[in-house]
């Protein structure tokens, strides 16, 4: 085989692990079957599992037990999705997507069109879809350059970040102040006046050295600088930057800032190691426009006996403006939507309701789902669980889990359904940018364990994970009443 043929094929492998980690987990966990099926293609031993979860239980149930009732179901749905008709379905719907709509700027007409995109293609698959409306930031790059000029002439790469202000029309020329880290910074702030800072701080992991993309900017001019170069928050590179949100602090003059490669920003560290002048011409055509109308996806399965309770599922439809954000995260948004479909597609309704949202704007600030959150949490009681794949559809090794220690247990037993799957580890800290709000708050969060980026997990920023204890009821023993 090709290797391109090897890539598409193990993608298409772990996009439908993925998707099947969100489906099992979220129904597993409600324990809902419906008796009233939508369709007549189900399975014999389904008949059973739905007369069983129409029993009332009177009080707490054997949490082993109860959940080990689902076992049948859970290897149905495992073949429906692994082997059946819906074997690389979340892949194909992925590949169409990206390859007809493309990048998906907040603001953008393109994003607009993914959304119309996902809306229609989520009624026609037989669900119930609706549209929040939502205002968002409207950020253009326009064009962008950079280049050294002392002590020899040399090209930079550069992206620049998400709200940067841009240069004046002739650039911003100005000599080069390289430093590994903040502390650094502050040690050399008499240096910094009039000058451009170039951030070349080491990687570390994600959490702990996206600080230095998202502040430096601020930092540097505080002091002075007239623009930033950071190295791009990554540990790889093939002369690529990497571009993402940077955030201005009020009170602070607003100067430009972008990415450069890893291999420039360690050029520059060497030349100044050694006492070479740097000197660098920065031009970027940025601009921020008034904020734009967008719209929050949702789409739902009802629950037929407490339709008011939620477990929902998540991804973000926006994207970046330099790829096609197959990744990040259109692969999440597909692995949602892919878990109504397989429920949809097995004839099954839960007791309560499943919803897929499709977040908008998330890369400016998760705004889509700040503004959700805000229409919602008056009704935040009925949300039992929420979840978001926005990590890339990498190999799924288990689950992260932020709840109370009853919801805990209720987890442990829902991984071991996993198993046909090999994706049984569960570890604490749940997480996820845009249900953040909803983890403050106590909603149980559940997310996947990925294997290519689990060491950088461990090591997040108290900035971009979240975790909260959770104070109500164990999800799914809902109320006073101890009803399933």
């Amino acid at each position: 085989l090709e290797t391109s043929t090897i890539t598409t094929s193990r993608m298409t492998l772990e996009v439908r692990l993925n998707c099947l980690l969100a489906v099992l987990t979220s129904l597993l966990l409600s324990l809902v079957i419906d008796s009233h099926p939508l369709s007549e293609r189900i399975f014999s031993s389904i008949a059973a599992i739905r007369a069983a979860s129409n029993e009332t239980i009177k009080k707490a149930p054997d949490i082993a037990a109860e959940v080990g009732r689902y076992a049948d179901l859970a290897k149905h749905i495992i073949e429906l999705a692994v082997f059946g008709a819906a074997q690389n379905r979340s892949y194909r719907r992925l590949a169409d997507f990206a390859d007809t709509v493309g990048n998906r700027v907040s603001g953008s007409q393109n994003l607009e069109m993914a959304i119309k995109y996902m809306h229609n293609a989520m009624t026609q698959d037989g669900l119930d879809v609706h549209l929040e409306p939502v205002k968002i930031p409207h950020w253009v790059r326009g064009q962008e350059s950079a280049e050294m000029i002392m002590p020899r002439a040399k090209s930079l790469a550069i992206l620049g970040l998400g709200s940067s202000v841009g240069t004046p029309p002739e650039g911003v020329k100005a000599e080069v102040l390289v430093v590994q880290s903040f502390e650094e910074l502050k040690r050399r702030a008499s240096e910094a006046a009039g000058r451009i800072v170039v951030f070349n701080q080491p990687f570390i992991s994600y959490g702990e050295t996206v600080s230095y993309r998202a502040f430096g900017a601020s930092e540097a001019a505080r002091l002075g600088a007239v623009a930033t170069l950071i190295r791009s928050v990554t540990p790889f590179s093939i002369n690529s930057p990497h571009t993402g949100s940077q955030t201005y602090q009020e009170g602070v003059k607003r100067i430009p800032t972008a990415c450069i490669t890893v291999e420039d920003a360690e050029l520059m560290w060497r030349l100044a190691q050694n006492k070479q002048k740097i000197v660098v011409r920065l031009i970027m055509g940025a601009q921020t426009l008034p904020d734009a109308d967008s719209f929050n996806t949702v789409a739902e399965i009802r629950g037929w006996q407490h339709p008011e309770q939620v477990v929902l599922l998540s991804g973000h439809l926006d994207s970046w403006d330099v790829g096609q954000g197959a990744m990040d995260d259109g692969g999440g948004a597909m692995i949602s939507w892919e878990a109504l479909s397989l429920i949809k597609d097995l004839g099954l309704r839960p007791r309560r309701t499943l919803r897929a949202v499709l977040w908008t704007a998330e890369e400016q600030g998760s705004v889509g789902a700040q503004q959700y959150f805000s229409l919602h949490k008056d009704n935040i009681s009925n949300f039992d669980l929420v979840m978001e794949s926005d990590l890339g559809t990498f190999t799924p090794m288990g689950l992260q889990f932020t709840g109370s220690d009853a919801a805990g247990k209720v987890m442990e037993e829902v991984v071991k359904l996993l198993a046909p799957i090999n994706t049984t580890k569960l570890e604490t800290g749940g997480e996820g940018t845009d249900i953040s709000l909803w983890m403050q708050a106590g909603v149980p969060a559940p997310s996947q364990t990925i294997r290519e980026s689990r060491s950088q997990l461990k090591k997040r920023g108290r900035s971009w994970v979240l975790t909260a204890s959770v104070s109500h009821t164990v999800f799914p023993y809902h109320g006073a009443d101890g009803q399933a």
